[in-house]
């Protein structure tokens, strides 16, 4: 029953968006042309408004959004995620159906409208979920609209279940029952289930409780109740596994990224071709004067080139600005804030990250991404895999300019395996409205660095390294 409803309110959630959607524009074109503009003869615009508006934008700008996944939520989706691809769905909605007018002169725009109309059209989408999400919390805080699951597990697995639920108590899940014996468990599940309030049955059984798994599944289909597995390998899973058929056997694949998919693929290398080339284009009389500002202040070459290890684990050469002094420690030493071999001018480049802006060229050869996790020189790299868990992971996907670990304030004298934490769950999380999310925060505040730091050589000896200074600040 439960699982019939979010279908049906999925779908009502997308009608419902491509009417605010409609809305919206509406409201931008009555408010800039009516109100700002002063145009009190706005029945072309609004007869143009109702004829491409009545059915083909909003739906253009739903089926777009479905792309980002969310009219595919559940219980126990993330409203983040769910706000970042209302954000991202609809621009890149607006920005096509723009272009498609532009370029086929179909109808005139105000460019004042359309900007309006973003922001209503997100406002009023973003306020829908977060009302939605409220009303849910209170009616779920009453009784109304929970989710009664009979546990089935005597370890501690099912204890992490058990809190789990506990804690996020505004999915309105409650465990109803729980079975901690396993002695006579398809009696006792099919005494509780037929004719009875449960809605699923979760099954966290542990290693030496698994022999009984074929026989809960089998009550649980004659019962007509949805089951669902927490694996006891649980903490080794991805987040988004893949599972693949040969013959009879399913294989899950340990190290699945959503960038697997080739789609995907294709949007994150389209986006950073895209968004890098104009990036050197717009950005070339500023980094035309960066060069001949180091040229003229410092000998040496404008442009300092290291090797550091990318996608897959193969060597490439990562472009900066020189902001030191030539030196021959720049591949197994880190910097401080007082570290005299930074030129004065090098100190600015990286106070504001213009140092890496020549990373646009890596971007555009394919060597890097506009976000992914920051690459590392091979020397650090021997010396990590060695002392910080899971540390080569990263290696799945291309290196990125800014990422995750560095939006959260992971730069500068900050811990490893936090560091590779954060670029892991990037990794397993990816998303494009993830992406513009990143470049969003990195532009709007991400680029200056504090410089406040200090060396921090690898542990020896297998030690673990605990701090080291962001490869960003490293010597060059």
């Amino acid at each position: 029953m439960i699982r019939r409803n979010q279908r049906q309110l999925n779908r009502l959630n997308a009608l419902t968006d491509g009417a605010l959607v409609l809305l919206a524009y509406l409201f931008a074109v009555l408010l800039w042309l009516g109100v700002v503009k002063g145009d009190a003869n706005m029945a072309g615009d609004l007869r143009g408004v109702r004829g491409l508006s009545k059915l083909a934008y909003p739906i253009w700008a739903v089926l777009v959004m479905a792309c980002f996944g969310i009219y595919r939520t559940t219980r126990v989706s993330r409203l983040g995620r769910e706000l970042r691809g209302v954000v991202a769905g609809n621009a890149i909605a607006l920005i096509a159906a723009a272009a498609v007018l532009y370029l086929f002169r179909l109808q005139e725009f105000s460019r004042g409208v359309l900007g309006l109309f973003y922001l209503f059209s997100c406002a009023l989408l973003i306020a829908k979920r977060l009302a939605l999400r409220l009303l849910l919390r209170r009616m779920r805080a009453k009784g109304y609209n929970l989710k009664h699951v009979l546990l089935v597990g005597g370890g501690s697995l099912a204890d992490r279940y058990e809190k789990t639920v506990a804690e996020m108590d505004e999915l309105g899940i409650r465990v109803a029952e729980r079975v901690r014996s396993l002695d006579g468990l398809t009696a006792i599940l099919e005494a509780r289930l037929h004719g009875s309030d449960i809605d699923e049955v979760i099954l966290a059984l542990e290693p030496d409780e698994v022999g009984c798994l074929m026989d809960a599944l089998r009550a649980c289909e004659k019962c007509g109740t949805k089951a669902s597995i927490v694996p006891f390998y649980n903490d080794v899973l991805p987040a988004r596994p893949m599972i693949d058929v040969m013959g009879q056997m399913r294989l899950i694949q340990m190290s699945t990224t959503p960038l697997d998919e080739p789609l995907n693929a294709i949007v994150k290398r389209g986006m950073d071709i895209i968004v890098s080339l104009a990036g050197l284009i717009v950005l070339s009389p500023l980094l035309l004067v960066i060069a001949v500002a180091i040229k003229a202040t410092s000998p040496g070459p404008v442009l300092f080139r290291q090797e550091r290890v990318g996608r897959y684990k193969k060597p490439f050469m990562m472009l900066k600005f020189r902001s030191m002094r030539v030196n021959d420690a720049s591949d197994t030493t880190w910097t401080s804030a007082q570290d005299d071999r930074r030129t004065p001018l090098g100190s600015f480049l990286r106070k504001t990250s213009l140092d890496e802006l020549p990373q646009l060229v890596n971007v555009l050869r394919g060597e890097m991404s506009l976000v992914g996790p920051r690459p590392e020189i091979p020397f650090f790299v021997e010396q990590f895999r060695e002392t910080v868990p899971q540390y080569m992971m990263k290696c799945q996907v291309r290196p990125g300019i800014t990422g995750w670990a560095q939006v959260n304030g992971l730069r500068g004298d900050t811990s490893i395996p936090l560091r590779v934490e954060h670029d892991l769950w990037y990794i397993d999380h990816w998303s494009l409205s993830l992406d513009i999310a990143i470049i969003a925060r990195t532009l709007l505040g991400g680029m200056i660095n504090d410089e406040q730091m200090r060396p921090a050589p690898p542990a020896q000896d297998g030690g673990e390294t605990e701090k080291a200074p962001d490869d960003t600040r490293r010597a060059s």
